[in-house]
C-alpha cells in the first residue's frame, strides 16, 4: 500500500527533540493499579474518576513526575463510547477524555521539567469485522472522538496501547491521525510472542512503518511480565527498518500473584530497574512500565538509567531470563527466529537446564 503521507515533512516533533538529547525518555507507570490503591472498587470505570475524585488521578500523575517521568498518561485508557457504554456512558466521551488531558495538563504545570502529556488510547473491547459484529468505520469514529477530545484537553500526543488486532489498530490510528498529534502505538504481546489476534512484532513494525511520520514510535505494553516484553523488543530490534521511528516499552511490573483476594504483581524496584536497562539495551528510546507499576518502580527506573551506557551489540537471553524471570518457549522460538531466521534453536541455556531436571 505504499508508505503513509501525514504530517507534512519529516521536521522533528518536541518529543523526539527531547530523547535526541538524554537519549530516552522515561514514561509513567499503572494507572488502574494505583487508582486501586487509592480505593477505586473493581469493575468501577477508573475514567468517572476524572470527575468525581480529579484530586487522586493527578496526585498520581504527581507522584510519577517526582519519580522522574518524563511523560504521563492521561487517566482514558477506557473511555471511548463501547467500552463507557458498559456503564451506561456513551454519551459522556468527550467530556471524560477531555477532563482526562486536562487533569494532566493541571499536574504537569505544578513542576518546571518539561513533561509531555500522552492521551491514552484502549481497545474498544470488541471484535472487528471479519470476525466481529464492529466495523472499522464505527470504531474509527469511536476513536477519533476520544483523539480530539484528548487534543482539546491538552494532550502532547496520543499513545494508542494494548492493541492486538491490526484492524483495530489501524482504525485508531486513522482517526489519531485527524488530531494532527504525534502518535505512538503498541501491541500487547502473550505467551508465544503474538498478540491475542496472532500478529507479531514485525507487524506492528509494518504497520508503524505505514503511518510514518504521523506515528513517531511503536513498540510494546503490558502482556505477561517484563522478561517476555524485552521478547519482543529483541525482535523489534532485529527487524527495524525505519531508525528514524522510536521504539517503546511498557511492560508490566513482573507477573501478578494472588495474595488473599487481592492481585499483586510480584516485580520489586530493583528487577524493573534492571528491565528499564535491558529494554535501552534493546533500543528502547521510550520505557515505562504497565500494570503493578507503582511511582516506587518508576523512581528506581529512573536511577537505574541516568548514567547507564546501552550495550548494543550484544543479546542475551540467558541475562535477561536470570535478571527478569523466565520466558515461554513460544517466546523464545519466536526471538530466536527473528535472530537466526531458519534456525531450529528454541531455548537459551537456562532454559535447557530447567527442562531437564
Amino acid at each position: 500500500m505504499g508508505i503513509y503521507i501525514g504530517r507534512l515533512g519529516k521536521e522533528m516533533t518536541r518529543i523526539e527533540e527531547e530523547i535526541k538529547k538524554k537519549g530516552y525518555l522515561l514514561a509513567d507507570g499503572a494507572t488502574g493499579t494505583n487508582l486501586f490503591d487509592m480505593g477505586l472498587e473493581s469493575g468501577y470505570s477508573p475514567e468517572f474518576w476524572n470527575i468525581e475524585f480529579p484530586e487522586r488521578v493527578k496526585t498520581n500523575h504527581e507522584n510519577f513526575i517526582r519519580a522522574g517521568s518524563d511523560i504521563i498518561l492521561t487517566n482514558s485508557f477506557g473511555a471511548n463510547k463501547y467500552r463507557l457504554a458498559l456503564h451506561d456512558a456513551e454519551n459522556r466521551v468527550e467530556e471524560l477524555n477531555f477532563e482526562a488531558a486536562r487533569l494532566a495538563k493541571e499536574s504537569t504545570d505544578k513542576f518546571e521539567k518539561l513533561v509531555f502529556i500522552a492521551g491514552s488510547i484502549g481497545p474498544t473491547g470488541e471484535i472487528l469485522e471479519p470476525l466481529g459484529a464492529l466495523t472499522k468505520k464505527d470504531a474509527q469514529a469511536a476513536f477519533k472522538k476520544q483523539a480530539l477530545a484528548l487534543k482539546d484537553g491538552g494532550a502532547d500526543l496520543l499513545w494508542i496501547e494494548t492493541m492486538s488486532s491490526e484492524e483495530e489498530m489501524e482504525a485508531a490510528l486513522l482517526a489519531a491521525k485527524e488530531s494532527s498529534l504525534p502518535i505512538i502505538c503498541s501491541y500487547s504481546f502473550d505467551t508465544h510472542g503474538k498478540s491475542m489476534m496472532g500478529l507479531e512484532p514485525s507487524k506492528l513494525a509494518e504497520l508503524a512503518r505505514k503511518f510514518y511520520p504521523d506515528v513517531i514510535g511503536y513498540g510494546a505494553n503490558c502482556g505477561i511480565g517484563a522478561s517476555e516484553l524485552i521478547g519482543s523488543l529483541i525482535c523489534f530490534k532485529t527487524s527495524k527498518k525505519n531508525e528514524d521511528l522510536l521504539l517503546v516499552a511498557k511492560g508490566n511490573c513482573g507477573v501478578p500473584e494472588f495474595r488473599g483476594d487481592a492481585i499483586v504483581y510480584n516485580g520489586t524496584p530493583e528487577m524493573m530497574a534492571k528491565y528499564a536497562r535491558h529494554a535501552r539495551d534493546m533500543g528502547a528510546s521510550i520505557i515505562g512500565g504497565c500494570c503493578g507499576t507503582t511511582h516506587v518502580h518508576i523512581k528506581a527506573m529512573s536511577e537505574s538509567l541516568e548514567s547507564y551506557k546501552p550495550l548494543i551489540e550484544k543479546i542475551d537471553l540467558d541475562s535477561i531470563i536470570k535478571n527478569l524471570g523466565p520466558m515461554t518457549t513460544g517466546n523464545i522460538a519466536m526471538i530466536n527466529n527473528y535472530l537466526n531466521p531458519g534456525s531450529t534453536k528454541i531455548a537459551p541455556k537456562r532454559e535447557r537446564k530447567r527442562k531437564r531436571r
